[in-house]
């Protein structure tokens, strides 16, 4: 029988508005969580003693006044102290990307900002108190791993290997063609990732279309993935456009697909999963 997940949602501080945590109480409600709502202006003290006395899984803070570099932590700490660290915590509202990295290095397991669908907020919460409990999560596959390459597109792989080679003193590992894309393809080392040179076969070849658009430059970024076509389905279930909905073959023998540069703020990123013996 599933785990139904116990919510304590709470709005720490004198923030006086809570229409958002409003509204994500009763998306945790339709998605089958128990939620208990505290009110508002809400102390550490108070939020840390509700959740361990409502014996819930997961707290959700919510603030909109500024204080969340003081008052998150600060709830952190008292459930420390009262030996309650299994307690799943995540936070939103109004809270600033650079204030993000430290909020999390106390202890909070996610912070969504606004315009976060309500769907994800839900899902992050099962899947962190599943695997919190033990239990095998479905909810979603594994994130990227590394950077694969960087895709590089050149009129000419012979006018352009000189400079990396020669000037920067990279090393060239090898050349190949892929028919399948039109394109030959040079492999640059450079620590542990690559760059990928690509140079195209006939004009109508992509990179041959890009470099008439945009000329030579940076093509895409590839990242470096287990279980491409998982990753593939979660992108498209969170409403990303894929250029494949299939893996297709590309250079080296690796499985790659591309996301539509549309649903990646104009970034052409591309999947790309290798066997074990292709990794760098």
């Amino acid at each position: 029988m599933k785990k139904t997940i116990r919510v304590l949602i709470a709005k720490p501080g004198l923030d006086g508005h809570d229409r958002g945590a409003l509204v994500i109480s009763q998306a945790l409600r339709d998605y089958g969580m128990e939620v208990i709502y505290t009110g508002l202006r809400q102390t550490p003290e108070q939020i840390a003693a509700a959740a361990i006395q409502e014996d819930v899984d997961a707290i959700g803070l919510s603030c909109l006044s500024g204080a969340h570099n003081e008052l998150f932590p600060e709830v952190m700490r008292l459930l420390h102290e009262r030996g309650a660290d299994d307690i799943i915590v995540v936070g939103g509202g109004v809270i600033p990307w650079e204030d993000i990295p430290l909020l999390e290095s106390k202890g909070i397991k996610k912070v969504f900002t606004p315009g976060t669908p309500t769907i994800e907020t839900a899902k992050f919460i099962e899947k962190a108190v599943n695997e919190r409990d033990g239990i095998s999560s479905v909810t979603a596959a594994v994130p990227p791993e590394r950077i694969d390459h960087i895709g590089i597109a050149v009129a000419s792989l012979d006018e352009a290997l000189p400079f990396y080679v020669n000037q920067l003193g990279l090393t060239l590992e090898k050349i190949e063609e892929v028919p399948s894309q039109q394109v030959r393809v040079a492999f640059i080392k450079i620590g542990e990732t690559r760059l990928e040179l690509l140079e195209a076969l006939t004009s109508e070849s992509p990179i041959a279309s890009f470099i008439q658009k945009r000329g030579q430059g940076v093509h895409h970024v590839a990242l470096g993935v287990s279980d491409i076509q998982d990753r593939i389905h979660e992108l498209k279930s969170n409403g990303i456009n894929m250029i494949h909905d299939v893996p297709v073959t590309g250079a080296g023998g690796a499985q790659v697909a591309f996301m539509h540069p549309s649903s990646s703020h104009k970034v052409l990123f591309e999947l790309c999963e290798k066997r074990k013996k292709e990794e760098v």
